[in-house]
């Protein structure tokens, strides 16, 4: 049991780390985002990393300030802002 804990904890981890290396503004500067484009890809990117940190922090069994604190430092480190 606690080696299928801990491959599925190093599994996210990877995943995290994967998405957390090309951060939002990174994509958009790759793609030559402008004006109304590039908003709505922010909104769209920022979004999906809020929900992907809410879940990360669920996953951690976090609540209160730590799972706002968490999120809040994920988001950002996703989006690249």
């Amino acid at each position: 049991m606690k080696r299928l804990a801990l491959a599925l904890m190093f599994t996210a981890l990877a995943l995290s780390s994967a998405v957390a290396d090309e951060s939002c503004k990174a994509q958009a500067s790759d793609k030559k985002l402008a004006g109304a484009a590039l908003t709505s890809f922010m909104k769209k990117c920022d979004s999906d990393a809020a929900s992907m940190c809410s879940s990360q922090a669920s996953e951690k069994k976090l609540s209160g300030a730590a799972k706002d604190s968490f999120t809040k430092k994920c988001v950002k480190d996703a989006t690249g802002t």
